[in-house]
């Protein structure tokens, strides 16, 4: 039988797979925006290395820290917990790929693509546009 401090200890061996979901968003909207890990860090007051150890969900953000990275990122607190599979509490990732797609998010392409339809001023006009890729994507890969 585990004592309980070892237990603890076993889950807390392994990013939580929230922390990971979080922390990606967080790379998400920060390199939607242009800024380094550097630049957020200087925002409020941590260094690179820390943003990394969020980002990867190593370390948990607070509730403070994450409303602080609401407010510099221009996002609602729920955007960090947007599009978060609906059991990923009870099961355990293999890695943060199993969550989405990190490299396919942060690829230049789909960055310039995000970048220059965030752009577009008129609501209409991405709506239109995104209806359009959508189309696009669906015929493009009947299974989506």
């Amino acid at each position: 039988m585990h004592s309980y401090s070892q237990k603890v200890l076993q889950l807390t061996d392994n990013p939580n797979p929230v922390d990971i979901h979080v922390g990606g968003r967080l790379r998400l909207r920060r390199t939607l925006l242009g800024k380094t890990q550097t630049d957020l860090g200087n925002a409020v007051g941590l260094t690179f290395q820390q943003i990394q150890k969020y980002e990867r969900g190593a370390n948990r953000i607070g509730a403070g820290r994450l409303y602080d990275f609401s407010q510099l990122l221009d996002v609602p607190v729920s955007f960090f917990y947007d599009d978060m599979p609906g059991d990923m509490k009870e099961k355990q990732p293999d890695s943060v790929g199993t969550l989405f797609d990190q490299e396919q998010l942060a690829s230049r392409e789909s960055l310039k693509l995000i970048r220059a339809y965030y752009n577009i001023g008129d609501a209409k006009i991405r709506s239109g546009l995104y209806e359009l890729a959508r189309s696009l994507s669906v015929n493009s890969n009947p299974e989506s």
